[in-house]
This record gives C-alpha cells, sequence and structure tokens, in this order.
C-alpha cells in the first residue's frame, strides 16, 4: 500500500477542512512508544559515548547526557504539547511561520550575533545555551510548501507555473542555509521539497531534469570549498589520507568492525577514548554497532522504520490536503536525515554534519524533531481510518 502521488490522488481528499468539527481520536500510540523507545536508547547511548570525553574536558562524567535529558524532557513535553496543538492552526498562521524562519536565518549570519562551531555560523547563543534557526527553518519550510501545495497542486503538471515556485523556495531556504555553511542539513531541507513536491503531483521528468540539474549545481559547491572535495575523496579512498580527510570515516569503521554479532558490551567500546570525533553527536550510530553489535544497531533501525511507517500512514489517511503534504514532509525530513548519517557512519556516503535523530547529543535538532513529530501525531487524531 503506498501513498496516491499526483493530482489524481489528492483530489480524493477536500481542500482544507480547518475547523470543520472532525471527531478528534486518540493520537497514534505506536508512532508515540517507537519515539519515546529511541529517545531512551539514545541517552543510554550519550552517556556512555560521551563520558570519557566530558570527564577529561569538564571533569563531570555525565555533562554531556545531563543536558541531553534536560532536551528529551523539554522535548516530550512540546510534542505532547503540539498532539494537543490542532494541525490547521500553522495553515491559518503561516506567513508569520515562514518569515520567523527567514529572519533567524538571516539574524544567524550577522557577525557577533552568530556563533561559529565547527567551521560554521550556524548558532544563535542564548545564555548557556544555543539555538539553531536551521533546525526551525526546515519545519516551517514544510508548513510553507503544504500551504502552497495545497492551493495550487493543480498546476504542478506545468514546470513554470507549478514546481518551479515551490523548488525556487526550496532553494532560498538552502542557499541561506549554505551561506552559513552547513551542506548537511541544507541537502536534508532540498530532499523533503523534492519528496514533497512529488507527492502533491510534480512529474517524474520534471524531477528528473533538476536532479540532472541539482548534481551539477553539487559539484560546483564541491569545487568551491577544497575542503568538501577532500571530503569526497576522502569517501572514494578514506585510506589516502587516513590522518586527514579519511580519518573519520575509518575511525567509525574501526568501532563497527569490532562489534560483530553482539557487540562489545554496553560501556566498553574503544573508539569513544577520543579516537573516533563527535561519538555522541553525528558518530553516535557507529558506538552503538560498536557495542551492541549488529543486533542492537539492527534494532535501533527497526525503530526508525516504525517511525517512517507510521509517518507515511498518517499521512495517507489523512483528512486534507494540507494534512497529507504536512505528515509527508515531517516524515520525509526524518527519513532522509536518518539515510545521510548511517551512511555516512558505514562509509556509503561522504562525510557531513548531520546529526541521527532523536538519539545524537544536541539541543536544537532534538527539540524540532520531536515538535514536528507532535504535529504527526496531532495530524493522526484526525485521519479518517488507521
Amino acid at each position: 500500500m503506498g501513498l496516491d502521488t499526483g493530482a489524481e490522488g489528492l483530489q480524493r481528499l477536500p481542500i482544507y477542512r480547518g475547523r470543520s468539527g472532525l471527531k478528534k481520536k486518540p493520537f497514534d500510540i505506536i508512532l508515540f512508544f517507537a519515539v519515546v523507545m529511541l529517545l531512551a536508547i539514545g541517552l543510554v547511548m550519550v552517556l556512555s559515548a560521551s563520558a570519557v570525553i566530558a570527564e577529561h574536558d569538564f571533569g563531570d562524567t555525565f555533562y554531556y547526557v545531563k543536558r541531553q535529558a534536560i532536551f528529551a524532557v523539554l522535548g516530550i513535553a512540546l510534542m505532547i504539547m503540539a498532539s494537543e496543538i490542532d494541525y490547521w492552526l500553522y495553515r491559518e498562521h503561516v506567513r508569520v511561520i515562514f518569515l520567523s524562519a527567514l529572519l533567524s536565518l538571516m539574524i544567524v549570519l550577522i557577525p557577533g550575533i552568530g556563533v561559529i562551531r565547527g567551521g560554521a555560523r550556524s548558532w544563535i547563543g542564548i545564555g548557556a545555551f544555543s539555538i539553531q534557526p536551521a533546525e526551525f527553518a526546515k519545519l516551517a519550510l514544510i508548513v510553507t510548501l503544504a500551504v502552497y501545495l495545497e492551493r495550487h497542486h493543480e498546476r504542478l503538471g506545468s514546470f513554470w507555473r507549478g514546481l518551479f515556485p515551490p523548488l525556487l523556495l526550496g532553494v532560498f531556504f538552502f542557499a541561506l542555509i549554505m551561506l552559513q555553511p552547513d551542506l548537511g542539513t541544507g541537502t536534508v531541507l532540498l530532499g523533503t521539497t523534492v519528496f514533497m513536491t512529488f507527492v502533491a503531483g510534480a512529474r517524474l521528468l520534471h524531477l528528473f531534469l533538476l536532479g540532472g540539474v541539482g548534481l551539477v549545481a553539487f559539484a560546483g559547491l564541491v569545487a568551491a570549498a577544497p575542503y568538501r572535495l577532500q571530503r569526497i575523496l576522502a569517501y572514494l579512498d578514506p585510506w589516502q589520507d587516513p590522518l586527514g580527510a579519511g580519518y573519520q570515516t575509518i575511525q567509525s569503521l574501526y568501532a563497527i568492525g569490532p562489534g560483530g554479532l553482539f557487540g562489545l558490551g554496553l560501556g566498553m567500546s574503544r573508539q569513544k577514548y577520543q579516537y573516533l570525533p563527535e561519538p555522541y553527536n553525528d558518530f553516535i550510530f557507529a558506538i552503538t554497532a560498536e557495542e551492541l553489535g549488529l543486533i542492537g544497531a539492527t534494532f535501533v533501525l527497526l525503530l526508525f522504520g516504525v517511525i517512517i511507517w507510521r509517518g507515511y500512514l498518517i499521512a495517507l489517511y489523512a483528512p486534507d490536503h494540507f494534512a497529507r503534504l504536512t505528515a509527508v514532509g515531517i516524515t520525509s525530513m526524518i527519513l532522509i536525515q536518518v539515510l545521510i548519517n548511517v551512511g555516512v557512519v558505514i562509509g556509503l556516503l561522504p562525510v557531513t554534519g548531520i546529526t541521527l535523530p532523536l538519539m545524537s547529543a544536541g539541543g536544537s535538532s532534538l527539540l524540532i524533531i520531536l515538535y514536528g513529530l507532535g504535529v504527526l501525531l496531532n495530524i493522526s487524531r484526525y485521519q479518517e481510518r488507521i
């Protein structure tokens, strides 16, 4: 069973129900428990992966996991709150959402306001914490695209009148994020845009042609920044530069390999002893595979599979266009992020700064993902059947 795409599929749904008096049902409990289980596993793995570094840097073994636990609790509260906020309110306030995201992406570029980490000006510092506007921009773009595609889905057979405007919007957001620069987040954003336009009814021929243009543009971005070219070369053969561009990939594979079927045991990772960079963040899946083995890593992927399955099922039975497209956008965003992160960790993709949703340490990403899942849970409360 798949999603009905194209104008014919969308015409089976009403344009917009808004406050139509639909009876609110309990939210999708399977999705909720899958999210909570991944959060719990993530906290355990953040503790294990960060303990050595936290003790060395801060004299507190629990430094990172305490921060992550605070964000997890706040995130669950946000998710439950979002599950109670009727999804059509985002449609009614889409201009405010869009302009807020646009303004935040511009403000972060201002020296003195935007905080540079890892070579990217992607954060705005607020006291001891910081926020990443690009994370909010992903959700804002999903809502904005859902409204546009709902209103103009009958035009999507035409490239210039239908497909070009939403893709231009996605490229505009991508360009602002690349000024930071953050290629990983920008890739997730563009991928989500393509998924949504496809479901809304865009022609595959148009999307394939744009994919070719995108590859040329990507090559240009790589050529414009030497460090990106080094990452591509390291991806093709990381052992050409084992102490430089290929270091992260090699150390990640050194973590996964010894894990075998059952793993070295929880807390027994060797690579977390400052061999593997970002073991509690971008490469937490490598530590999971090392300590819990193929069985543990597969279980984590199965939980992500459950989230993706329930997300697209919620979209399939959504009560209107806007709900369906929003559900597709949120689910696709998570799917793309998981595929990129895991692909990098196992050496199938070049290294990018993409976190693993619900598991990697990080406040902004975790809070936004959980809020987005809360929106998904709210849509599930109005679906026709499931």
